[in-house]
């Protein structure tokens, strides 16, 4: 495996395990497995890694609601997306960053490959919803990500590099605790394809070492693996030096699968 780069700071870079419900569950079932989920860390506790959950739009606002009746709430809660336009207006069917904190959303996933092949979304348009995002003081899961063709013709860092540098504008002037970068080759997701621990190490150090040379305090990023994350391959991702998390799609809506993914993340 590659080895990772020194850090700067004497402080280790935040762990983190996030939920991807996308477009699941019901009502009744998003609510349930939000009160298991945030039960279930107050019984037992992670020490280094932080959890967040990202349920449709239409969920918001009630399962805020559940999280906000745990004294301490273990979850943060994530959006799934935003419109590039800030406040309000005349964009039926879109919903702003400033709408989406008034849900309690913390975090906003930007740059999903599902965005990106089913709503062809461009860089521009994900340059104008990090904007957004970070103007309405929201922090940003920034995904990026190569396709099978482009891994196959060995271009994987090479798309991944363009994709962070088309914003490097941004990445000089944020705050790091307001950034969470998640790798998601696009081949992976929900496919139950996963990149080898050796293959997701190598891209992950590959990212931080150009988030270093745009600017050195970004060398504490959390960098995520997202695609086809699970229980039986999470501890094997953990191990990677450069790997502080994960994205979780599917195994996400089951409690059980998601807490032991958490579990294996919860380390110094």
């Amino acid at each position: 495996m590659s080895t990772t780069l020194n850090q700067s700071s004497s402080q280790p870079r935040q762990h983190w395990v996030i939920g991807n419900w996308k477009m699941n569950p019901n009502r009744a079932t998003a609510q349930t497995l939000a009160q298991t989920l945030a039960s279930r860390l107050v019984e037992t506790p992670l020490h280094t890694c932080k959890t967040a959950i990202a349920p449709m739009s239409i969920h918001l606002i009630t399962i805020h609601e559940i999280l906000m009746k745990v004294h301490t709430s273990p979850i943060s809660l994530v959006a799934q997306d935003i419109a590039a336009a800030r406040q309000t207006g005349a964009f039926t069917g879109d919903i702003s960053a400033d709408l989406i904190r008034e849900t309690g959303a913390e975090w906003i996933i930007i740059g999903h490959s599902e965005r990106r092949t089913i709503h062809h979304e461009d860089e521009n348009l994900i340059g104008l919803k990090l904007n957004a995002a970070l103007d309405a003081g929201l922090g940003v899961i920034w995904c990026v990500g190569e396709t099978l063709s482009e891994r196959e013709a060995g271009q994987a860092t090479q798309v991944v590099s363009a994709q962070i540098n088309a914003h490097i504008d941004i990445l000089t002037k944020i705050d790091p605790r307001k950034l969470i970068i998640a790798y998601e080759p696009v081949w992976a997701i929900g496919t139950g394809r996963t990149a080898s621990p050796e293959d997701a190490q190598q891209m992950h150090a590959a990212i931080r070492q150009l988030l270093t040379e745009i600017r050195a305090p970004l060398i504490q990023t959390s960098l995520l693996y997202g695609g086809s994350v699970k229980s039986d391959n999470a501890h094997s991702l953990a191990k990677c030096p450069d790997i502080d998390g994960a994205l979780v799609g599917g195994a996400s809506l089951d409690a059980d699968s998601f807490l032991q993914i958490a579990k294996a993340f919860d380390i110094a």
